[in-house]
């Protein structure tokens, strides 16, 4: 927290801690601005008027360093400061006085949102993200190096994940792959493909074997 009244930090943090939620205040915006580079936070309460710099002013400051949610906390009722402050990157607006009580639905309310977030974030960055047109395929924002053949494979393996697919499915099914291609060279495709994914990552996509069948992609 970025407020220099110490008596109101000191009754929001203790506030807060009976909801086991930690508060580090500093009464100087750049001591406060200077902790962003030193320890990790998950949230930031910032007044406006401070010593030195306007909190509008230090809201960019701070978004050159940090995507931290900040929730304004100021007794400025202009709708212009709030309209600047989340035009500015502010997350939400809480004009003073207010109740504790609702400062704490909201910490956690952003808390949980930025928790969705970045789950999603994570499942879309363990995705594999099919481009047809192009015959792409990344995984983890990079681009597989795949052949035409190889594409075909591993995108009808990400269609059908945690199902197993034939060897013969991928010789039918492939508008690549020739109809009298062995079934060993899908073994050998398959195989290419792999290290092309353990490259990036070796752990998290795998290609399993179904013995006597074909194969399966599979969650790590």
């Amino acid at each position: 927290m970025i407020e220099d009244d110490e008596e109101l930090a000191e009754i929001i943090s203790k506030y807060l801690s009976s909801f086991d939620i930690d508060v580090k205040n500093a009464s100087e915006p750049y001591i406060g601005l200077s902790l962003l580079d030193v320890e990790k936070f998950d949230l930031l309460i910032l007044d406006l008027t401070l010593p030195g710099i306007d909190g509008l002013e230090l809201i960019p400051k701070i978004r050159q360093k940090s995507d931290i949610p900040i929730i304004v906390s100021t007794a400025r009722s202009d709708i212009v400061d709030k309209v600047v402050g989340l035009q500015r990157g502010a997350d939400d607006y809480m004009p003073k006085p207010y109740d504790p009580r609702e400062l704490e639905a909201r910490i956690k309310s952003i808390l949980r949102r930025q928790q969705v977030v970045q789950k999603n974030l994570n499942n879309k960055n363990d995705a594999l993200i099919i481009d047809k047109d192009g015959l792409q395929i990344r995984y983890k924002d990079k681009v597989l190096s795949l052949t035409p053949a190889e594409f075909d494979i591993l995108s009808l393996l990400a269609k059908n994940k945690n199902r197993s697919i034939s060897r013969e499915s991928f010789i039918y099914e492939s508008k690549h792959i020739d109809d009298n291609s062995s079934l060993k060279n899908i073994d050998v495709m398959v195989s290419r493909i792999r290290a092309k994914l353990a490259d990036i990552d070796p752990d998290s996509v795998k290609i399993k074997t179904v013995r006597g069948f074909g194969y399966q992609l599979i969650d790590k």
